[in-house]
C-alpha cells in the first residue's frame, strides 16, 4: 500500500485564536496571545506571563455534557476536545450516534503531561483521607491517554485510538504517525493533534531553569522574540491543534475540501550523544531529520518555499538556522522561515500541532505569516541567511512546499513536508 494522504479538517485552541477564522486573522495580522498572569506573580515566578486560550463556560458546554463537565479540571482535555471536535466537523464528518463504531477512523492525539490541576486536587483529597470525594473522572483526566479516550468516545472511532508523548515534538510526531497508518492502508482517516495544560504547575519547572524571560512582565506581547537580537528566552504557552488526515481516494469520493497534502517526513533522535543532551539537540541528528524528510517526500531542498521552524526565542535559534543551512545546502536561495512562537509562546506538547495548523493555513491560503518582535534579526542568523528570508510583515505568496519542524527535550526531532494539493 502507498496511499496518498491529504488534510481535510482543521481545529485550533491557541492563545491567539480558538477558531480557524480567528486564528488565521491573528496569523495574518501578527496578533499576540501572550498575557500577564497575576497568579504567577502571587507565586513569585520570575516570568509572570504566558499564552493561554480563552475558553468560556458557555463554549465548554457546546462540547461537553453536563455530566462530563462535573469535576472537569484538565485544561488540556478541554483544549484537545474542542480542537479535535472542530477539526472533525470542519472535515464534513458526522458525529454518529450509532451503536457500531467507525472502524475506518482513528485518533492519535498526544500530550506531555495531562491533568496537573486534577492531580493536585486529588493529592489534597487523598492526604486528607477523603479518597471517595475524588469522583469518577479523576483517572481519565489524569491518565496520559485521557485526551484520546475522550475524543474516541465523542467521535465513535473504532480504528487505532492512542496518545503519543515526545515533549515539544509530540504534535508533529502524532501527525506523521497518523500519516503512516493511512499510507499503509490501515485506516481511511486519522484525527491527529496534541494538547498541553496551562498554569504554574506545568510552567514552574521552566521558570526554575531560568530559560523564561523575566523582564517583560509589564509588556507581555513583546516578550517572545524568535530569531531576534533581543531574544531572552521562551514564553510558556498552552492549547491544542488538530488535523484530520484522510486517504485521498476517500476525500475525493465524498467531495471533501482539501487543505494540503502530506508528502512525508522523518522522526529521529540524537541519542543524547555528542552535543546532544536531555535539553539540547544533537545537530547531526537534526540535519539528518531534515534531509530524511526530503528524501522520504521525494523532493529536493530547492523545492522548499517556506520553513516553519521550531525556533523558541533562545540562544539556540541561530544553531537551528545553521542546521537548516547545512541540511538544505542552499547558499543563495534559502526559503522564507518563520516561527509562530512570537505570537503564542512555546505551547510545549501542543506546539507541533498548533504550528502544523498554522503551516497548513499558509499553504491553503497562500501567505507567509510575519515574525513579530523581530525588529533586529540576530547577527549570528544574518551571517547565515539573507535578512529578507526572515519576513517581519505578512507576505501574500503562493506556497507549493512547506517544511515544518519540531525539536524536543530528550533530543528528539520531527520534520513533516506539506504540499499544496492540486
Amino acid at each position: 500500500m502507498n496511499k496518498r494522504v491529504v488534510i481535510t479538517g482543521l481545529g485550533i485552541c491557541a492563545p491567539n485564536g480558538v477558531s480557524i477564522p480567528e486564528f488565521e486573522e491573528s496569523l495574518r495580522s501578527g496578533k499576540s496571545g501572550i498575557t500577564f498572569h497575576p497568579q504567577l506573580k502571587d507565586l513569585n515566578f520570575s516570568c509572570q506571563i504566558g499564552g493561554k486560550p480563552e475558553i468560556s463556560e458557555a463554549k465548554k458546554s457546546e462540547y461537553f455534557t453536563p455530566l462530563q463537565l462535573r469535576g472537569l479540571n484538565s485544561s488540556g482535555i478541554v483544549y484537545g476536545v474542542i480542537s479535535g471536535t472542530d477539526a472533525w466537523k470542519d472535515a464534513g464528518l458526522e458525529i454518529s450516534e450509532k451503536d457500531s463504531p467507525d472502524w475506518d477512523s482513528g485518533i492519535i492525539f498526544g500530550t506531555g503531561i495531562l491533568g496537573v490541576d486534577k492531580f493536585r486536587e486529588a493529592i489534597h483529597l487523598i492526604d486528607a483521607g477523603k479518597t471517595r470525594r475524588l469522583g469518577s473522572t479523576s483517572v481519565i483526566q489524569t491518565m496520559a491517554s485521557g485526551i484520546s479516550a475522550y475524543l474516541g468516545g465523542i467521535l465513535g472511532c473504532g480504528n487505532q485510538v492512542t496518545t503519543n508523548s515526545s515533549a515539544c515534538t509530540t504534535g508533529t510526531e502524532a501527525l506523521l504517525m497518523g500519516y503512516e497508518r493511512i499510507k499503509a492502508g490501515k485506516a481511511t482517516r486519522m484525527l491527529v493533534g496534541s494538547c498541553s495544560d496551562h498554569g504554574p504547575y506545568v510552567w514552574g519547572g521552566f521558570d526554575a531553569m531560568r530559560i523564561l524571560p523575566g523582564n517583560y512582565n509589564e509588556d507581555p506581547e513583546s516578550a517572545s522574540r524568535p530569531m531576534s537580537a533581543g531574544a531572552s528566552g521562551f514564553v510558556p504557552g498552552s492549547g491544542a491543534g488538530a488535523l484530520v488526515l484522510e486517504d485521498l481516494e476517500s476525500a475525493l469520493e465524498r467531495g471533501a475540501k482539501i487543505y494540503a497534502e502530506v508528502l512525508g517526513g522523518e522522526v529521529n533522535s540524537g541519542g543524547q550523544r555528542g552535543e546532544g543532551s536531555m535539553t539540547a539537540a544533537n545537530n547531526e541528528a537534526v540535519q539528518r531529520c531534515i534531509t530524511g524528510a526530503l528524501i522520504n517526500s521525494n523532493i529536493s531542498a530547492s523545492d522548499v518555499d517556506v520553513i516553519n521552524g521550531h525556533l523558541t526565542a533562545t540562544s539556540k535559534d541561530s544553531v537551528e538556522i545553521e542546521n537548516w543551512v547545512k541540511a538544505l545546502d542552499l547558499k543563495n536561495d534559502f526559503p522564507y522561515i518563520n516561527s509562530l512562537k512570537g505570537m503564542t509562546g512555546h505551547c510545549l506538547s501542543a506546539s507541533g500541532s498548533i504550528e502544523c495548523v498554522a503551516s497548513v493555513l499558509e499553504i491553503a491560503k497562500g501567505f507567509v505569516f510575519p515574525n513579530i518582535n523581530c525588529e533586529a534579526v540576530h547577527p549570528e542568523i544574518l551571517a547565515l541567511i539573507p535578512e529578507e528570508r526572515v519576513p517581519r510583515k505578512m507576505i501574500e505568496k503562493p506556497i507549493s512546499i512547506l517544511a515544518k519542524a519540531s525539536f524536543g527535550f530528550g533530543d528528539v526531532n520531527a520534520v513533516v513536508i506539506f504540499k499544496k494539493y492540486g
